[in-house]
């Protein structure tokens, strides 16, 4: 009698894939204690918009009759643009105009927050070596993308839940409420799928998040060339992930439907990218670097050629993106201009002006310097990791001095944000001509822009000195401070910001063109408080060891 047995081969697959997983879950503490707390304030940017949104609302609109008045910014085809396919403002009530209007933007700072954190967790974690200390240990193959997702399921279940717990204290409608909360979760999750994806494209943390961002970029492109067709949206709106977050119609319609496309779709993604990274080796990518050529150019050969170099991609990357808002902005005017009659006085305190054209020019130009000034700390990022690397080290055993390096970085900085600065300014100004006829605008709207240029350079002087003395603070910092410049400069005059806090902006300092007229002193006040910052951080990089603090 002959038996047969099972041969122990069969079990293998079912051990190698629970051997992927293994330490799981200490790479979920690690990383939650690595973002102890970069996470809540990314959850809390989530509940501070609705609180705003809920508060400001009735004070910009206190009647019915205003929010009519306002509502058709939203409902033109300029402002479904901006924002969504404009559900429910034939009959608009807070609740309508908060998910028409702003909803929009939780989604895609949903998107932005699990971009960072899946590419931060994986590919960065790689590219600077520390995940191949970490794979030393008793860990699987997969366990740091399943730990990474689980944490932005778990920051998504979070912000979620505040959105939906914010709204219904609002007194807005408990389904609506649920169908915002659950549509900006699945939407992070979504995107934390792309990232996923992204991660196993390219061997840098920065080119997957580049890569990322783009599809972000094309899912709102489509959402919005489909919902600038008709109110509602159209078939192009059903192309992109935000336009079915969109298409929920929370508190007019609640659909429901929608959302079962975005957890279908988080499920895809998030499937490709474990699939992906079994195809890859550890440390390398799907798509090899490109071989650079055999000889380098002879500006690489200068202090001042290699921070161009190193600082070309955010540079170019930023400034798009800058462009285009701006052009947007410019064409929006119009839009602004026809609804102006029906606005209510309320409105005129976001602008700053009752003159509402010269009041929307001084905003934009106020609008873009914000953003700049978010360019200049990403920027100054750069430095940091030329040093955490250890390719800051290479140069400066060269005949490059401390001083040399870190001088043609900023110059290369602070030349960058002027240039932005005046190429937004004068799209804008053809954009917002383009629409209304004035061709006056071009120059108004450029000396706008110019009148705050200061500011951003302001935020370059103390990134450089925070870089000099303590370098780990500087994007804490940085980013603090553009988040203070954009809540005085955006809602200081509607929330009567105390004015010890609104001198801490740079940007509150500098006149508002055309609404007042261009002042000399602050900008040269301002720029000589950056040029003493900046010597004070070649000061200090000139004494503190590299790689150290």
């Amino acid at each position: 009698m002959t038996t047969t047995t099972r041969s122990p081969r069969h079990r293998k697959p079912a051990v190698a894939r629970a051997s992927r997983l293994v330490g799981t879950g200490t790479m979920i503490r690690l990383a939650l204690r690595r973002d102890r707390f970069r996470l809540p304030a990314w959850i809390a940017a989530h509940g501070l918009l609705v609180v705003y949104i809920g508060s400001a609302l009735p004070q910009l609109a206190p009647t019915k009759e205003d929010l009519a008045g306002i509502s058709s910014l939203l409902s033109q085809p300029v402002g479904r643009m901006f924002t969504g396919p404009a559900f429910g403002m034939d009959d608009v009530t807070y609740e309508r105009f908060f998910a028409a209007g702003y909803v929009p933007y939780l989604f895609i700072l949903a998107a932005l927050m699990n971009i960072m954190l899946v590419i931060r967790h994986t590919r960065k974690e790689e590219q600077t070596g520390r995940a191949e200390l970490i794979r030393a240990s008793v860990t699987g193959r997969h366990t740091a993308l399943t730990a990474a997702l689980i944490v932005a399921l778990l920051a998504n279940i979070a912000a979620a839940a505040l959105v939906i717990v914010l709204a219904v204290m609002l007194e807005y409608a408990l389904v609506g409420s649920m169908l915002v909360g659950f549509a900006t979760g699945l939407t992070g999750l979504a995107f934390a799928g792309v990232a996923a994806i992204t991660a196993q494209l390219s061997e840098f943390s920065r080119s997957a998040t580049g890569m990322a961002g783009a599809v972000l970029g094309v899912a709102f492109v489509l959402r919005a060339l489909g919902d600038m067709v008709a109110v509602g949206g159209s078939a192009l709106s059903w192309a992109s992930p935000l336009g079915w977050a969109a298409q929920t119609a929370p508190y007019v319609e609640d659909r429901w439907i929608p959302l079962v496309l975005l957890a279908g779709f988080a499920a895809v993604t998030i499937t490709a990218g474990f699939v992906l990274q079994r195809r890859r080796d550890f440390g390398a990518s799907l798509i090899p670097p490109r071989p650079g050529p055999a000889h380098a150019a002879a500006s690489l050969g200068h202090p001042l050629g290699l921070a161009y170099r190193l600082q070309r991609g955010g540079m170019l990357g930023w400034g798009s993106a800058i462009l285009i808002l701006g052009v947007i902005n410019g064409l929006f005017t119009q839009a602004m201009l026809d609804a102006g009659e029906d606005m209510p006085p309320q409105l005129s305190a976001v602008f700053g002006s009752e003159q509402l054209l010269d009041g929307y020019v001084g905003f934009l130009g106020g609008f873009t310097g914000i953003f700049i000034a978010a360019y200049v700390v990403y920027a100054m990022q750069t430095l940091k990791s030329e040093e955490d690397a250890g390719r800051a080290d290479t140069v400066l055993a060269t005949a490059v001095s401390r001083m040399g390096w870190l001088s043609t970085h900023v110059v290369v900085i602070a030349l960058g944000s002027v240039v932005i600065t005046a190429v937004t300014g004068l799209s804008t100004g053809l954009g917002a001509a383009t629409v209304t006829g004035e061709w006056e605008l071009v120059g108004s709207l450029f000396l706008a822009h110019f009148a705050v240029v200061a500011a951003p350079l302001t935020v370059l002087g103390l990134c450089a000195a925070l870089f000099g003395l303590v370098p780990r603070v500087v994007a804490p910092v940085g980013w603090l401070l553009v988040a203070l410049i954009g809540i005085v400069e955006l809602f200081g005059d509607l929330l009567d910001l105390p004015e010890w806090l609104r001198t801490l902006s740079p940007l509150w300092h500098l006149a508002s063109v055309p609404v007042e007229g261009f002042e000399t002193m602050p900008m040269m006040v301002l720029l000589g408080a950056t040029l003493v910052l900046l010597a004070v951080g070649l000061a200090a990089f000139r004494r503190r060891q590299v790689n150290v603090v």
